[in-house]
């Protein structure tokens, strides 16, 4: 993306992207340093080793209790109310129908377990977590979830072992083990439709540079330990951040770390997407992520460059969902994961999305672990990570054909 022309070319021909990343993990490893990095650096998959009954549904009555109430009030990202919805037009138990459901094992698998391991270490740090949401009314409980994801990897790992056919892909087996419940689309809005919107986001590669040059010219900043980076990141807003206060001679250099030069248009797709792959002209390449905000909200409608909300970034070793920090995200990984609204639908939720795809029927299985200021709140849309993608063409080239609504199930364990 080699300047503001291309940037704002590629948003309204990409208009399928949410704007995940904008906001993306609001609520608040490195790469080799030489050579091209794999195209996906990926931890192993490890699962929680103990128990399931270390983490039980939280004891606060405010977030775990569900509500004899059909009437939910939904919040935003800053827990303010927004709007009521009434539950029981928004979900019923469906089932799903006889097709075969789509997903990468070992990818679903790999995200599964890292959700998994967020509950198991951050249910007391993190209360986003803790909350019930709107599906208290269909009796869903943390409990609850946390049976799921673990019957769902203990599942999988299982037939992966044996080499057994996949029990998740057989929709008999997924409606007598799993309460389906069929989400009817909620936009306070737009009214009339009833599907969920699916939009597609990606992480997309970027030419870079570790100096500043007549193209790259726009840097892309960590926060340093020991300074104070709240008052810091608080102050500034984005369009404050881009006159070149943390360049040599501005008022606040050497107060953050310098990352990489990106172009204008690079920066807004980093911010848009949350983990970009930069290609450094000096042959090098490294995954970075946003980190911390500088709490400014992010406003649905004003147009990216417009934004006042600004990220800091880290570098990471592979693709990083929701999370308190960088340290502690989810690793996420295409094709298996959906940014969502965390806090009135819940982190960990599983979803089978049906779309119909030249001409045919077909089932995708993925899991809610990001989110996004776009979806806080949002009880109509969910936004799919649809791959790494070495630019705008090949994007469009793969997503051209996924739908844009689809009829969406979350599965809760019987």
């Amino acid at each position: 993306m080699a300047n503001i022309k291309y940037y704002f070319r590629r948003v309204l021909i990409v208009s399928a992207i949410a704007l995940t990343a904008c906001t993306n993990k609001t609520l608040t490893p490195a790469p080799s340093p030489t050579g091209t990095p794999a195209p996906l650096a990926i931890a192993p998959i490890v699962v929680p080793s103990s128990s399931p009954s270390v983490i039980t549904a939280p004891t606060n009555p405010t977030v775990t209790i569900p509500s004899t109430s059909d009437t939910y009030q939904v919040i935003d990202e800053f827990q303010r109310p927004q709007f009521t919805a009434q539950s029981k037009k928004i979900f019923k138990i469906g089932q799903l129908p006889n097709t075969k459901v789509r997903f990468n094992a070992i990818d679903l698998l790999a995200v599964l377990a890292s959700t998994r391991e967020y509950f198991q270490n951050q249910s007391t740090l993190d209360p986003n977590i803790q909350r019930v949401g709107i599906l208290a009314s269909e009796g869903v409980t943390v409990a609850k979830v946390l049976e799921t994801l673990d019957f769902s990897i203990d599942t999988l790992q299982s037939d992966i072992a044996q080499s057994h056919p996949l029990r998740l892909e057989d929709p008999k087996f997924i409606n007598d083990h799993f309460r389906v419940i069929e989400w009817t689309a909620f936009n306070p809005v737009i009214k009339a439709e009833k599907r969920v919107r699916i939009t597609k986001y990606a992480v997309f590669k970027h030419p870079g540079s570790r100096t500043r040059t007549a193209e790259f010219d726009t840097g892309i900043y960590a926060l340093k330990p020991g300074i104070d980076s709240d008052r810091l990141r608080l102050k500034y807003s984005k369009q404050d951040a881009l006159t070149n206060i943390y360049e040599p001679g501005g008022k606040e250099h050497g107060k953050v770390q310098l990352l990489a030069y990106l172009s204008r248009g690079g920066l807004e797709s980093a911010l848009m997407q949350g983990t970009i792959l930069i290609n450094f002209i000096d042959g090098t390449s490294e995954y970075y992520n946003v980190d911390k905000n500088n709490g400014s909200a992010y406003i649905k409608g004003l147009a990216p460059t417009k934004q006042k909300r600004y990220w800091y970034f880290k570098k990471v070793a592979n693709i990083k969902g929701y999370g308190r920090t960088i340290e502690t995200k989810i690793s996420i990984r295409p094709g298996v994961t959906f940014a969502g609204d965390i806090l009135n639908i819940g982190l960990g939720k599983m979803v089978v999305m049906q779309q119909a795809i030249g001409g045919k029927q077909q089932l995708q299985m993925g899991i809610v672990a990001d989110t996004g200021g776009a979806f806080l709140p949002n009880l109509h849309q969910l936004d799919f990570l649809a791959g790494i993608f070495d630019d705008n063409t090949q994007y469009v080239s793969t997503v051209k054909e996924m739908p844009d609504y689809a009829k969406a199930y979350i599965l809760i364990k019987r």
